[in-house]
C-alpha cells in the first residue's frame, strides 16, 4: 500500500495557502484533528486532574492517553514518559539533574553533529561540576560522524554521551544501536537527541540502546512540546528539585506546574493521525510502523527526484552524503548566497530556510560559519508539484 499523499493533504488547512512547505525539519504543518483535540480539551470541561467530576476525570484521562501514545509512538513504557515544554528544556533540566552526581575527573561526551540543545547543556553542568568534556567530530566531506573518535573518547570516568540519532541540518544518522553498546561497556549512561530522527523514522527504543531519548512532536506533525523517553527503573533514580506538597512519583516527579492538557491532547491527536494513514488493522504500534514504512518510501521517492535534478543545476553543493540519512539536504551555491536563494525562494511561495538551524559546531566544521546553508526538508506532505516548484524556483535563481 502506497501513502496518499492527495487526501493527507486535504486534513491540511494551512496547505490552501499555497506556500510549498520544505521547512518541516523546523516544525511541520498540523492537520485539522490536531488542532481540534486541542480546542476540544481546553475548552472543557476541563479542571486539574482528580475523579469527582467529569472535568477532573478529562484531566487526567487526557494524560494518560498521551502517555500511552506517546508509548506505542516510541516503543516505550507509558511509566517513562515525560511531557517538556520542548527538547531543549527537558535536556537542560536531566542535565541539571543527572550532573549532580559529576565531579573532577568524570567526563562527559559531545558531537559536533549535534543541535546546540544536546550539546550546551551538558558542557554548561559539566564546567558547573568541574567534570571534563571530550568531543567526537566528523567528516565534512561524507559528513560521518567518527566512530573513532567517539571510541577515543569512552574511558572508566565517562559518565555520560550526548549523541544525535539524526542530524538537524545534515541528515546523517548515526548507528546508534552500535554506540550504546560501546557506551554501556564504558559504564557511561547514552542521551539520545530523536527529534530529527522520530519525524523520519520508525522509533524503537529498546532496540537504539538508548537510556534517555528526547523528541518533539511539533516535528511530526503535532503541537509545540517535548517528550523524554526513559525506563521508569532509571527515572527512579533521579531526584530533581521539586515542590515539597508536588508527587515524587515517575514520571511526574519531572513535570513542574499543572500539565497543559491541550498540548498532551494534541499530541495523541497526531500519533492518532499517524497510525491512520496506512489502514485500521492491527495495534496502534503495528499500524504506526506501517505508516512510518509508507512515508518512507514517499519521501525517498521524491528525494530521488531532487536529488537528480539539483546534480543538473550549475554550483550547487550538497553537504548530505552519509550512507544513512533522513530526507533533508543542506545546499550551499558557489559564489551565491544560501539566504538570498531562500528569499528568491520565498517570494514564490517555496519556504526554505537558511541558517545553521542550532546546529552551529555542524556549520562550523563544514567551512559555513555561523551562517549555514538552504535546509530543504521533505515531509509527508510534500508533494511532487511542490519539488517542482522548488527545482523551477532554484534553476531560476541560478541562470
Amino acid at each position: 500500500m502506497s501513502l496518499d499523499v492527495e487526501s493527507l493533504r486535504s486534513q491540511f488547512p494551512s496547505l490552501s495557502s499555497g506556500i510549498a512547505h520544505f521547512d518541516g525539519p523546523g516544525g511541520t504543518q498540523t492537520p485539522r484533528v490536531v488542532g481540534q483535540a486541542i480546542a476540544d480539551t481546553l475548552t472543557g470541561p476541563l479542571s486539574n486532574r482528580g475523579a469527582s467530576v467529569a472535568s477532573e476525570r478529562n484531566a487526567d484521562r487526557t494524560v494518560r492517553e498521551f502517555r500511552a501514545a506517546l508509548a506505542d509512538f516510541l516503543n516505550a513504557d507509558p511509566l517513562g514518559i515525560v511531557y517538556g515544554r520542548s527538547a531543549t528544556q527537558l535536556t537542560y533540566d536531566f542535565a541539571r539533574v543527572l550532573a549532580a552526581e559529576w565531579g573532577p575527573g568524570d567526563e562527559v561526551v559531545v558531537t559536533r553533529l549535534d543541535h546546540d540543545s544536546n550539546i550546551r547543556p551538558w558542557v554548561q553542568a559539566a564546567e558547573r561540576r568541574g567534570a571534563g568534556v571530550r568531543w567526537v567530530g566528523f567528516d565534512p566531506d561524507t559528513a560521518e560522524l567518527s566512530m573513532d573518535d567517539l571510541r577515543a573518547a569512552l574511558g572508566n570516568r565517562t559518565r555520560l554521551v550526548a549523541v544525535t540519532a539524526a542530524s538537524n541540518l545534515l541528515g546523517t544518522m548515526p548507528d546508534i544501536p552500535t554506540i550504546a553498546h560501546l557506551v554501556h561497556d564504558a559504564g557511561a549512561l547514552l542521551y539520545v537527541d530523536g527529534v530529527h530522527y522520530a519525524a523520519h523514522a520508525s522509533v524503537d527504543l529498546p532496540a537504539l540502546g538508548a537510556d534517555f531519548f528526547v523528541c518533539s512532536p511539533y516535528k511530526f506533525l503535532g503541537p509545540h512540546c517535548g517528550v523524554l523517553a526513559a525506563a521508569p527503573a532509571l527515572l527512579e533514580t533521579l531526584h530533581p528539585d521539586k515542590l515539597l506538597p508536588s508527587t515524587d512519583m515517575v514520571p511526574e516527579r519531572f513535570e513542574f506546574g499543572t500539565l497543559p492538557y491541550e498540548m498532551m491532547a494534541g499530541t495523541t491527536a497526531a500519533v492518532d493521525f499517524l497510525a491512520s494513514l496506512m489502514g485500521t488493522v492491527g495495534s496502534r504500534r503495528e499500524r504506526l510502523v506501517s505508516a512510518n514504512a509508507g512515508i518512507e518510501r514517499h519521501e525517498e521517492h521524491l528525494l530521488t527526484l531532487l536529488e537528480d535534478a539539483l546534480a543538473a543545476l550549475p554550483g550547487v553543493t550538497v553537504h548530505s552524503r552519509a550512507r544513512a540519512r533522513t530526507t533533508t539536504l543542506l545546499l550551499t551555491f558557489a559564489g551565491r548566497d544560501a539566504a538570498e536563494a531562500s528569499k528568491f525562494l520565498a517570494e514564490r511561495d517555496v519556504l526554505a530556510p537558511s541558517s545553521n538551524f542550532y546546529a552551529l559546531e555542524a556549520s562550523r566544521v563544514l567551512g559555513l560559519g555561523s551562517e549555514g546553508g538552504l535546509r530543504i526538508g521533505l515531509a509527508p506532505y510534500t508533494s511532487e508539484d511542490d519539488v517542482r516548484r522548488l527545482i523551477d524556483g532554484l534553476t531560476a535563481y541560478l541562470g
